[in-house]
Order: structure tokens, then sequence, then C-alpha cells
């Protein structure tokens, strides 16, 4: 079905400016500065796609002047431009501290030029100069070898948000501003991003900000019509209809539409300035009353053509309004002459010349329309978070103890216990910690944490909230059933200099697999980067794990999150897998402390056997793995067999193995081992955390046959492993992707991670059992296919499995051959 022409005629983006605002804010004279402004900044963005000589087209441009490969993105630029440097203006007018957050991909060309004419960017890296030396370096190391990529990488000041991926833009600019009251976030959302799932979730962040205590994002929804090469589904509806959809969300939108150069100037400095007089009233409203409210905060929809005041057509086929303009604008200038004199009659029409006159700088008079100093946005502090940040101030975790008197048949909540932890380093730092996560906080066990800080909620109260509800306006939990918003929000937070932690469902965390991947990323680079400083660690907390969702059936099943984790840079990864709650405390006030990792520690939230006191898991995690000589019975002797496991319910059907094979072959020599950190495992070639080969083999021999328990998929300690002496004897049992509505033994069974499965699993690895070994496997099997029928009928696993303990016979008679063993060596 065809558009009629009055639909087209109201989503075509040129022309005359057309905006919800109107005033002329602007002399003549101004807007003449602004537009050489924006033709200088045009210039560099070209300069940086296609020059790696003759900066200044001093001479005629020829095709040696030109980079061989050509890359970047021109599409995005100028509307990223015009916004920035209107923004300028407010920013100088009224002494504001403002942060621009890219988010259309490959948005670096905008962002890069507005940094080299503010003067940051050869502040930062001096070589790159304002001259005609500077430039042409400037220009050639943009996507180059040995230089800087097309998006807003880490090398780029100011910058926290890269925009490889898309769809974070909003969530992490909202991040920024939680906690940060003067604080705008001008933040560019491009069109083609808009219709990712993470980004439109992102737009109910607006009822999350408090205006005492919180900044604001001021987002621009940057219409110019196209993706790579198709329309962009917001660009193509009606005014009525986006105005309706953002004000369905809760914004108030300004719309700002044309091409018109004089006419646009006027109407985006009018816009700009009824937006951040907007974000003011709102904020003093609020501090002044005290009295926190969720205004409608206001945001611009600018629609300009993409590749905005580039040639209209080029070889009769369109390029500016069109998705030509998205990348490299004119492909064949290094093969054809006539591309290539357009490419120079375009670049010429910025008048380089006269704009950056003889020295290759701007005048005074246009480095005028810059803020100065740290309110230039990129250099504003908050893009170099880490310079800013400071310590947590944590309890003492050894207060939280669990007390442990019988160890290994001492129950204890684990998670609940962690929960009073968190509670207090919230209760500590108000303004600097946020626990985030989709909906699960109380679910997980933490909900102690409400008594310092209940859950951010700007929304509307029912009489019922009161009943347990902890919703409040100045809350410190950030909850939304969105796992890329929380993560976003995070991220930003973090970023900017303050520190939080993530807790979520262990198989659903899946769902931000990229956006990890892209904070390593980030992270990883930053090291790399002289100037940027550490910032805080992200820390995600995954509990209701893969073996305690036996209930919720084989969607809820999937521990494969360490998988993605583990493929990361070694520089920035770290995995915990504490086995009970004493060893959870150490851990997480390991990860609180640290800075510039992705720290993922995995524990049930169930109640589960301790089996360490405090001074005991405080070595343990010290260590990152450890032989548990108390639950091992090779002490001074050559083991038959190790017995290892990682994970809390691996660790605890590992030990009940352990007392199934001692029942029977009691003259057994079982080494114990267990490890909290995964990536102990690995080579110390490869790890900084790796054990040497003389420390593995010390740990599990080269030649006894170990039987692994693992929490996740079996092939990840393979894959980990595989240069270890004796590797061929590392057996191990872990997730297989066998799963339905199960009883929790059954799950077990199902993936021969099970007491039964394990034991016998050891038994066929000791040739030196005999038909002994047969008799016990048979009793073994049928003990397993017992529970498994029980659970069948019943429903429920046999008490005397789910309510196993270690036998304390063996614990007191393991003390005293310690005993023996430290009386004979003191000094040990």
């Amino acid at each position: 079905m065809e558009c009629d022409k009055t639909t087209v005629e109201k989503i075509q983006p040129y022309g005359v400016a057309r905006s919800t605002v109107t005033g002329k804010p602007l002399s003549k004279e101004e807007i003449k500065q602004y537009d050489d402004f924006f033709k200088a900044s045009l210039y560099l963005c070209l300069g940086m796609i296609y020059l790696i000589d003759n900066p200044m087209l001093n001479e005629p441009l020829k095709k040696e002047h030109i980079k061989s490969r050509q890359l970047g993105h021109f599409g995005s630029a100028p509307g990223q431009i015009f916004t920035w440097m209107h923004m300028n203006r407010l920013i100088k007018k009224h002494d504001l501290d403002a942060l621009f957050v890219s988010g259309p991909g490959h948005g670096a060309p905008a962002v890069l030029s507005q940094s080299y004419l503010e003067g940051v960017y050869s502040e930062v890296y001096p070589d790159m100069s304002e001259d005609l030396e500077g430039m042409q370096r400037f220009f050639k190391q943009f996507s180059f070898p040995g230089g800087i990529g097309s998006h807003a990488t880490p090398e780029t000041p100011g910058s926290i948000h890269e925009g490889g991926e898309l769809g974070y833009a909003i969530s992490h600019a909202f991040g920024a501003v939680f906690d940060n009251p003067n604080l705008i976030a001008l933040t560019m959302v491009g069109d083609g991003e808009s219709e990712t799932g993470p980004l439109a979730t992102s737009w109910h962040s607006n009822k999350f900000l408090n205006p005492i205590t919180d900044g604001a994002v001021l987002p621009v929804l940057h219409l110019n019509g196209y993706k790579i090469n198709n329309p962009t589904l917001l660009a193509r509806i009606p005014h009525e209809e986006i105005e309706q959809l953002f004000l369905g969300y809760g914004w108030t939108p300004y719309f700002v539409e044309g091409s018109d150069i004089e006419s646009m100037h006027q109407a985006m400095a009018a816009t700009l300035e009824r937006c951040v007089d907007d974000i003011r009233g709102y904020q003093k409203k609020a501090r002044d009353s005290g009295k926190p409210f969720r205004p409608r905060w206001p945001m611009i929809i600018l629609r300009t053509p993409k590749g905005w005041t580039g040639p209209r057509k080029v070889n009769d086929k369109y390029l500016e309004g069109y998705w030509r303009a998205h990348q490299v604008p004119i492909t064949g200038v290094k093969t054809n002459p006539k591309d290539l004199k357009t490419l120079e009659d375009w670049m010429r029409s910025y008048e380089p010349e006269r704009i950056f006159g003889k020295e290759a700088r701007i005048s005074d008079e246009l480095k005028s329309l810059c803020p100065t100093g740290l309110r230039r946005m990129s250099a504003n502090p908050v893009g170099n978070g880490g310079a800013l940040r400071k310590p947590l101030k944590l309890p003492n975790f050894r207060d939280y103890a669990i007390e442990v008197p019988e160890p290994g048949a001492t129950g204890g909540a684990s998670m609940s216990n962690f929960g009073v932890f968190l509670r207090d380093v919230v209760k500590k730092n108000p303004t600097s910690f946020r626990l985030y996560g989709p909906d699960e906080t109380e679910s997980n066990k933490l909900g102690d944490v409400y008594q310092a800080g209940k859950k951010v909620w700007l929304g509307e109260y029912f009489e019922e909230d009161g009943d347990g509800g902890n919703l409040a306006p100045a809350g410190r939990v950030m909850e939304m059933l969105s796992e890329h918003t929380v993560e976003g929000w995070m991220e930003g937070y973090i970023l900017s200099g303050r520190h939080g932690l993530l807790n979520s469902y262990e198989p659903f965390i899946h769902i931000i697999d990229s956006m990890v991947n892209q904070h390593c990323k980030w992270i990883e680079k930053c090291l790399e980067v002289e100037w940027r400083v550490r910032v805080a660690s992200l820390n995600i907390l995954l509990t209701a794990v893969v073996w305690r969702q036996d209930h919720n059936g084989f969607t809820h099943q999937d521990p494969g999150f360490l998988d993605v984790v583990a493929n990361k840079s070694p520089e920035v990864v770290r995995i915990y897998l504490p086995p009970d709650g004493n060893c959870l405390l150490s851990t997480m006030d390991h990860c609180l402390r640290s800075s510039n990792y992705v720290n993922v520690i995995v524990a049930d939230k169930q109640n589960h056997i301790q089996y360490l006191t405090m001074d005991e898991a405080v070595i343990h995690c010290t260590k990152g793995i450890s032989i548990w000589s108390q639950y091992s019975t090779d002490l001074g002797a050559e083991p038959d067999l190790v017995m290892a496991s990682c994970g809390d319910i691996s660790t605890n059907e590992s030990l009940a193995a352990i007392d199934l094979l001692l029942q029977n072959f009691p003259e057994l020599k079982i080494r114990c081992v267990n490890c909290v950190d995964l990536f102990k495992l690995i080579s110390h070639a490869d790890h900084p955390h790796g054990m040497t080969d003389a420390e593995w083999v010390s740990m599990f021999t080269a030649d006894k046959p170990i039987i692994f328990n693992f929490h996740s998929y079996p092939w990840l300690v393979h894959r980990l492993t595989y240069k270890r002496p004796g590797n061929a004897n590392i057996h191990v049992r872990g997730y297989q992707e066998k799963g339905n509505i199960n009883t929790p033994l059954e799950l077990a069974i199902r993936n021969k991670t099970d007491r039964f499965s394990l034991a016998m699993d050891a038994i066929d690895r000791m040739p030196q059992l005999g038909n002994r070994g047969s008799t016990a496997r048979e009793r073994l099997h049928t003990a397993q296919l017992s529970a498994a029928t029980e659970a069948f009928k019943f429903g429920v696993d046999p008490d005397f499995l789910t309510n196993w303990t270690w036998p304390q016979e063996l614990m007191e008679k393991n003390r005293k051959a310690l005993g023996h063993l430290e009386l004979k060596h003191p000094h040990h």
C-alpha cells in the first residue's frame, strides 16, 4: 500500500526547520560562528575517513593522499556534532556539568572531531597537535592499523560508551547520572539503535531517576532515516505516532526537523535551552521542597538527512538523505578520478583554508564557542571514572562468619547470611554503591539489604505496597525485569567511578552475554591506555543455580555463562565458585575491593552444609584451590584416588561420594580437593591465577585417577586442563544438558553428578579393587535406582539423602591424624 503524499511530507527531513520550540536565541553573528564550527567539524570527519596525507588540501587531492582502505561512518556525524556544539553554548551559559554519550554505531568521527577542536585531544595526545603535522597524524590514526577504532573506544577522551554493540546508550547514561546530582548526560540515540530490545526497555529508566539525588539524561533521538541499507522504523512513522510513543514512555518530546542550516541552528539552540531549563526547573522544585517526584523529563527528536551537508547525489545515485551516506559515503575515490574530484569539492565546500587558516587550527573566536577546562564534555572527569573512584567502606566480613561447630554437618543459609553483610555494605556507602537485579533480590535471599536501602521506585504507590513492597524514591536497589537495562545501569555507574553488584538467576544471565563481552573488551583496552584510571570491578552474583532449578524444568537449567566468561582475556575476568557461606563472604569481600575485572561468583541460595570455619575459608579462598585434608584419608600416604569438586552443590555430592566409597572400602586413600577459583586449573602460562605444573602434580598427582565434579559443563574443565601432566586421568562430571521437572537428586543422576554416579565412576577407575569393586558398584547402582524410584513415586528425594552430612567419626579420625602430623612437624 502506498503512503499518501501528506504522510511523505511529514516524515521527510529536508527544508526549513520545523520545531516544537520556537525562538531565535542566536544573533546572525553567532549563527555564522556556529556554521563555521560545524564546517570545521565535518571537515575533520571526512579527513579521518579518507586522508592519510595532504590534510589541509594545500595541493589538489590525489589518490596517493587517500587511505588504501577507507573505514568509518559519516552518516550520523552531522547530527551528533550539531547537538554537541549547541550544548556547549548552554554549558557556558549555565556552567553545566555535562557528558556526551554517543549511541550510534561507529559514531567516533563526530566525538573525536569535538575533542580535537576543544583542545582536549591534543592535551591527552600531544603528538596530535592543533597544527598541520598534528592534523595529519590525527587523520591517519583513525581506523588505521596501530591507531584507533571507529567507535568511541577507550582511547577517546570523555567516553564511557563505545557503541560497538548497539542498544546500551540510554542505560549507560542513566547509570552515570545516578547519585550524580549535577550531571547531565546528553545522549545521542541512533534510530537504527532504537530498534534493539535493550534500547527499547531502557526508555523506562526515567521511572527510576530521583530529581533530588540524581542528575538527568537528555536523550536526542536522531532520526536520519536509514541503517546500513534499510529505512529505520521510527523514521517512517507519522509525527503523531512517534510523539505518542514517547509520551507513553513518560517523556516530553521536543521536535527539531529540517536541513536549512540557519533555521536549524536557531531551532536547536532554542530547543536545547528549553530542555535544560526544564531539567533545572524540575530539579529545583524537588530539591527546594525535599519531595521527590517523577517529572516528564524532556527529550529531543532530531530529524536531519543522513550524511547531512553531503552531495545529494553521486554518480546519479542518492547519497545525502539515503543509506549510502551511512558508512564511507563515496567508495570509488581510489580508483575513479570523478569520485576523487567529487570528494575534493565536497571537502573544499567546508572552506578549510579559511576556517583553519595557515596554522591548520581554528581561530580563538571559534574556539571560544567551546567551554574550558573540565567543563569541556570530552574532558569531563566522569569520562574517566576511575579518577573519581573511592574505595568502598566495607565492614569486616569476618564479623558475619557462620559458626561451624561440626564441619561437614552444620547447616547454614549461605546467601541469606551474605545478605546481612551486603546490607551493611549499602549502609556504609549510601551514595556510591547500588545493588542491581531483574526483580530477584528477595527471591535470591538478599532481602536484608532492604533494611539499609529499599527498591528505587518513582511510580505510583498502592496501599498494599506497604506490605512488603520495600519501595522508596531514594532506594539503593535497582530492579527492573530487563537484564539488559540493569546491567547497563551498573556498567554506567561503575564506569563513572562508583561500585555495584548485580544478582541474577544463573540460567538467564545469558541474556547479557554480549553486554559482558563488550564490557570485558572495554576494560581490557583501558589497561593499554595510560591515562585511563582503573574502575571498580563489575561483580555478577549468580544464584538459583542449575542444580536447584529442578522444579522449574529444562528451560531454567543452563550453567553455560561460565564458558562465555572464560573465553575473555585472562587480564580482566575471574570466576569463583565458593563451596559454603564463609567462603562466599571471603570471596565477595575480595571482589568488592577489586578493580578492572569482571568477577562472576556462583553460589546457591538454598541452605547448605557448611564445611569450613572462617579462618579455614579465608586460607582456602586465598589459595583458590586446596586439598581438604579434614575430608581426606591419604594423609602422609600415596592416594588411590583424587576426588575434586568446584561449586557448592557439586562439593556436597563429591563429599557424599567419598563417604559412600569409605563405607565400602574403609582402607582407601582418598584425597579431597576443592576449587573455588576456577582459573587455578589453567596453566600459569595462560592465566596469572593458574597453578604451575609442579603445584598441579603436588595436588592432583600425575598418575592417579581424578573424579572432578563440576558445577557447569564438563568440557570447560577439560579445556582449562588440557596441558596438565596426567590430563588423561581427569574425568569430569558436570551438566550434560539433561533435565526436566526433577527432584534435585534425580537431576544430578541424569547428568551423572550425583554421589552414586561419582562413587561408581571412581570404582571403575581403580582396577585394583577387583571383584570387591564389582560388588560395591552393584550395591551403589541399586541404591541409586531406589532413590530415583522414590522421587518418581513421592515427588521428593529420600530424607536420608537430602539431609546427608559428613560422618563426624570420620572428621574426628582425621583431626587426630592431622594433630599427629602437626606434632611431628611443629613448624608446618
